[in-house]
């Protein structure tokens, strides 16, 4: 009786195990992937923190994403306001605007503008030097609304699509420096890159020691009915 309850045992037994391995080598994958994040995360701050230079003729996404830059040149006037929160401020507009600096048309972050303020920013400025990064956000889901055509107002910052509303290049400077107007600069930083590897990592391995606890029980019940 003893060797039949044995033998009921193997396969849950070997099922429990390998099930158990897998979910361990996804804790072990994910603390390696918190490792490799990390490190993409300080060379990101390394270079937020280098010196600037000026925008490439032709800028990478991938290669110049928050690559800091200079620019001396003239508001157009057109922009476009993109809807954003803050704590403890509440509702405002990031002022997106065209840039005319060394013969290209390029955009400008220039910061947060409360609610009320709204149209600030959308005026000529000449002569003025910019400094901050370059960056491509990804904001842009499939419940992203389109942007508002009454109101004009945008809901995410789309680079390709707000190039092809202003008539600029798709690049866009995070404005790290005061541009005027009383509008805030809002420069980039890494706190908003997701790394949750860590918790990944511990979700993976909970996971494992319930499963095994799970394969625990289930032996002890074959056991049981075969005493």
């Amino acid at each position: 009786m003893a060797c039949a309850v044995n033998r009921r045992m193997i396969l849950p037994l070997l099922f429990g195990l390998a099930g158990a391995a897998v979910l361990i080598w996804l804790s072990v994958w994910q603390l390696q992937r918190l490792a490799w994040k990390e490190g993409i995360l300080a060379d990101i701050a390394l270079r937020m923190r280098s010196a600037p230079v000026a925008v490439p003729a032709i800028p990478d996404p991938l290669r110049d994403r928050f690559l800091p830059v200079t620019a001396t040149g003239d508001f157009t006037g057109q922009a476009l306001d993109v809807l954003v929160s803050r704590v403890e401020i509440g509702a405002g507009y990031r002022v997106i605007g065209v840039f005319e600096t060394g013969g290209r048309r390029i955009m400008v972050d220039r910061g947060f503008l409360p609610e009320t303020a709204r149209g600030v920013g959308h005026g000529r400025k000449a002569g003025v030097k910019v400094t901050g990064n370059l960056h491509w956000p990804d904001e842009v889901d499939r419940f992203t609304p389109a942007p508002d055509a009454a109101t004009g107002l945008w809901f995410a910052r789309d680079v390709p699509a707000m190039a092809r509303a202003l008539d600029a290049e798709p690049v866009l400077i995070i404005a790290r420096s005061d541009t005027g107007d009383k509008i805030e600069p809002m420069p980039v930083g890494d706190a908003g890159i997701p790394n949750n590897h860590f918790g990944y990592a511990v979700q993976w391995f909970l996971m494992a020691m319930v499963w095994l606890g799970m394969t625990g029980l289930y032996l002890w019940r074959i056991r049981r009915k075969g005493d």
